[in-house]
């Protein structure tokens, strides 16, 4: 397993159903990435790709964008933990609020899949994030305390697991929170409960390159979680520079 404190940040770059052979070819051969060893990035493109992109990295590590609860099983159409582990994937998107809402993924699917990962050596980056009507009831960070509490499994430590907060209305949407925002929240999810301090939080929604160095200059944030943004090579390695 990786060791998460050898990195001051994290970039992760979600690909979602996007991207193809000849787009990893010319991602990666625009990608620029950043002289700071002590940035961490990982691409995690559609499951099909996984193979393609491992046997091509240069300089930065891969993850998945979900795995099964099953180890293994008559589970058609599932992704094993073993087949990310055979593949030399490193880390995991779990709980993504697409996972969340579209799908209907619960807090305590989310917690086993994480476990999952933790006990075969991968990193699992567990989503959490509130909707917009949770939001505007006033209660994000109630709903976010939830999911902490039953997302994170007891395996999980600062160097087994990171946190990537992520506000569902903001994702995709163009819209952001504002710095003081996610300031406040990414120090109410690090200081809420004291097993989090040391944990790397990420921040993703509508993260691009005119506002990212900004957000990750905050003293909470760890890093990036980055959607649409990753999916344009000269964007992102602006993203990496900053």
């Amino acid at each position: 397993m990786i060791k998460l404190s050898d990195f001051s940040s994290f970039f992760v770059a979600n690909w979602k159903l996007n991207g193809n052979f000849q787009f990893i070819d010319e991602f990666i051969n625009n990608l620029m990435l950043p002289k700071d060893p002590s940035k961490c990035v990982v691409i995690c493109p559609t499951a099909i790709h996984l193979d393609y992109i491992s046997k091509n990295k240069n300089g930065f590590y891969v993850g998945a964008q979900n795995v099964s609860e099953h180890e293994e099983g008559a589970y058609t159409g599932e992704i094993s933990v073993d087949s990310l582990s055979d593949l030399n994937v490193n880390f995991c998107i779990i709980g993504h609020s697409e996972r969340r809402q579209i799908f209907k993924e619960k807090n305590e699917e989310i917690n086993l899949k994480s476990e999952r990962l933790i006990d075969n050596g991968l990193i699992p980056i567990i989503c959490i994030g509130e909707t917009l009507e949770q939001k505007e009831k006033g209660i994000t960070k109630k709903v976010l305390e939830e999911q902490l509490m039953n997302s994170v499994p007891s395996s999980s430590n600062f160097e087994n697991t990171i946190i990537a907060y992520e506000p569902v209305w903001a994702i995709g949407t163009g819209l952001t929170p504002t710095i003081e925002d996610i300031d406040e929240t990414h120090r109410y999810i690090r200081e809420h409960n004291e097993k989090l301090n040391k944990y790397k939080i990420l921040y993703g929604g509508s993260v691009k390159a005119s506002n990212a160095k900004e957000i990750t200059g905050l003293p909470n944030v760890d890093g990036a979680l980055i959607g649409g943004a990753s999916l344009k090579p000269q964007e992102f390695s602006v993203i990496l520079a900053d």
